[in-house]
């Protein structure tokens, strides 16, 4: 590609038209010419994790990225995860390709909605899964990730009331894994999880009888019930590595990741539909749009990055900070990409 090929496009329709050796050279570099860094969640488009510079969970995506001396981050996920790399990363601009790309999760609680919960318990302690807000996140004690969760409940006293937001099916984990009754779990779910249902499940298992299944705690608990082991994304991709076939209840972003890196394994998805359609959003063309056009910025008022800093600092302390990937996770290595993170979402 020579330099007058580079141009830049109006709009990603046009970018479309490209082909996707062109978009690839072209986002490397642009991505050189800004000193980005470009982060790819486990559920992107595999051609999205193939140019990203680091893969994994939302956190530890953020976490990563703010120990670079990159200038610009492109996180290439849904937007509460753009704002959590503002977040730890206030120097840094953090673009994302599609603004569309949102979490109908983090969707379900809002920063007004939370305050008249608060009102109504003002002793309570709110525990805010990553996957919220930053202005939700702000508002609360401490964050939790799917992997410590149960652990970051358990620091709080028992007789304490808990309100927990915004994930119902990973609230009712925490709490069977507990035993506390006094969760109050705000009604929202995860609809790719949630749709996962045990006919599903019977099926994949007798098409594959030798597969253990494991199960992200974001889903039901009939089905949760029913696992082998109950973990995050990036428990399963630890979990990819010891065993020969694995039934794999999440999004089939992850399941496409680890066929790609074992082929001689058999990785199924719980569900065919599993598929977040707000991940599969970004696509090469807007990636390179992204970083021609250098939008589109997510800006966050201090306040409200400062409080949900806390709110996840006091959950890093609690588990003990950020940890470099796993001898497991770094064999997941794909043509120079690092899975590394904290284990987190």
């Amino acid at each position: 590609m020579t330099p007058s090929t580079l141009d830049i496009l109006p709009t990603p329709l046009e970018y479309s038209a490209l082909s996707p050796e062109e978009l690839v050279e072209r986002i490397q570099r642009r991505k050189a010419e800004l000193n980005a860094v470009i982060l790819g969640h486990n559920y992107q488009r595999v051609e999205i994790q193939e140019v990203s510079d680091y893969l994994g969970d939302s956190l530890g995506l953020s976490q990563e990225a703010a120990e670079t001396d990159a200038d610009v981050i492109v996180f290439c996920g849904v937007h509460f995860m753009a704002e959590t790399a503002k977040v730890l990363s206030p120097d840094k601009t953090v673009l994302m390709p599609d603004l569309r790309a949102g979490c109908p999760m983090a969707d379900f609680v809002t920063g007004s909605a939370l305050r008249r919960l608060k009102e109504q318990h003002p002793d309570a302690a709110v525990v805010a899964y990553v996957n919220s807000t930053a202005e939700v996140k702000a508002l609360s004690d401490v964050c939790c990730t799917s992997s410590n969760a149960v652990q970051v409940v358990e620091s709080i006293p028992r007789e304490r009331p808990i309100i927990f937001v915004p994930d119902r099916n990973l609230a009712k984990y925490v709490q069977e894994q507990t035993g506390r009754d006094n969760i109050i779990a705000w009604d929202g779910y995860c609809y790719v999880h949630d749709d996962m249902v045990l006919e599903e499940l019977d099926r994949a298992r007798k098409a594959h009888p030798e597969a253990k299944v494991v199960v992200h705690p974001e889903a039901r608990q009939d089905l949760l019930a029913q696992a082998d082991f109950v973990t995050s994304t990036s428990g399963m991709v630890a979990l990819a590595e010891e065993h020969d076939s694995l039934i794999i209840g999440t999004e089939r972003g992850l399941v496409d990741r680890l066929n790609q890196r074992f082929p001689e394994k058999t990785f199924v998805p719980l569900s065919g539909a599993a598929i977040c359609g707000n991940m599969k959003l970004n696509t090469l063309a807007k990636l390179a749009w992204c970083l021609d056009h250098r939008a589109y910025e997510v800006v966050l008022e201090e306040e409200v990055r400062a409080g949900a800093e806390k709110a996840l600092r006091a959950m890093l302390d609690l588990s003990g900070g950020w940890r470099p990937a796993t001898p497991e996770e770094e064999k997941l290595e794909l043509a120079g990409v690092q899975p590394k993170g904290c284990g987190c979402a």
